[in-house]
């Protein structure tokens, strides 16, 4: 079946440019088209994560950065995340009152405090993680697998393209 005979859920800026002549704004339509398939997949986690989990994405993902980095700071998991120190401390908050966070000091500097998972929160994460993980696969199972792989290597491509020109257009 072809992706473009799929009649949509919502009418979404792809979709109102679907009838365009081919060749007409093509990188518009590319970037319309890779912001819904990413809108849906995520609408779609943040949906299955409430009801299977009863938590949000931003704790999940708060999860998540703890669980590779084993520890940071409130500072780099604002960065990492790319919201406010507000919203970290919130969430961070939050998953401390349920066990699933702590605050540490650093070894060695004592006034630097960092987040880590709990072995509780390592359990429920690692819960979270593989249905995440299925889920994902379930969304995108509709691909084969050489279908995956040439996808997988044209966004690389396409993200050294977007990378090469932010840097040449840096002052």
């Amino acid at each position: 079946m072809n992706p473009d005979d799929l009649q949509p859920l919502t009418l979404d800026a792809e979709t109102a440019l679907a009838h365009a002549p081919p060749g007409h704004k093509d990188e518009l339509r590319l970037w319309l088209r890779l912001l819904t398939c990413a809108t849906l997949i995520e609408g779609e986690i943040r949906t299955r994560l409430r009801r299977d989990f009863d938590t949000t994405l931003p704790r999940f993902d708060l999860m998540a950065a703890l669980d590779r980095a084993g520890g940071m700071t409130l500072g780099e998991v604002s960065r990492r995340m790319m919201v406010s120190n507000g919203n970290v401390t919130g969430l961070a908050a939050r998953l401390e009152a349920e066990g699933l966070v702590e605050r540490r000091a650093r070894p060695g500097d004592r006034r630097t405090v960092l987040l880590r998972l709990t072995p509780k929160g390592k359990r429920e994460f690692a819960r979270q993680s593989a249905a995440h993980e299925a889920w994902v696969a379930d969304l995108l199972g509709g691909l084969e697998e050489a279908e995956r792989a040439a996808l997988f290597r044209l966004l690389g491509r396409a993200k050294l393209s977007v990378r090469a020109a932010l840097t040449s257009e840096d002052p």
